[in-house]
């Protein structure tokens, strides 16, 4: 299984903007599907967009569409979130999880995915 690891979290105020990666390695990411998950104190972890083996396949939480953009760099093993106008609600450990997969597609649920990183706090203070 590819091991994963997280950057870019940290404290940001409302309204403001982070990009984080997912940086892999033991695997070529273009064999994996991948997801960014997040999960807040005492609440489930909850998907928050998807993404293709080619990235052309994307899918998004409702929360969040219009404010972030997932995407991948096959070539760099790197996955991102790009998210903009954050909000305090969006307060969470965040977790890149990849699956390993033959056909193309996005999946949704946290037991779909085989492999996770440590995750990364990102804190939007109002």
């Amino acid at each position: 299984q590819v091991q994963l690891v997280e950057s870019g979290g940290g404290l940001v105020q409302a309204g403001g903007s982070l990009r984080l990666s997912c940086a892999a390695s033991g695997g070529t990411l273009s064999s994996y599907a991948m997801g960014w998950f997040r999960q807040a104190p005492g609440k489930e972890r909850d998907i928050v967009a998807s993404i293709s083996r080619s990235g052309t396949g994307l899918y998004y939480t409702d929360s969040v569409k219009g404010r972030i953009t997932i995407s991948r760099d096959n070539a760099k093993n790197t996955m991102y979130l790009q998210m903009n106008n954050l909000k305090p609600e969006d307060t969470a450990v965040y977790y890149c999880a990849a699956r390993r997969s033959l056909v193309g597609g996005v999946w949704y649920s946290a037991e779909d995915f085989g492999s996770w990183g440590p995750g990364t706090q990102v804190t939007v203070s109002s």
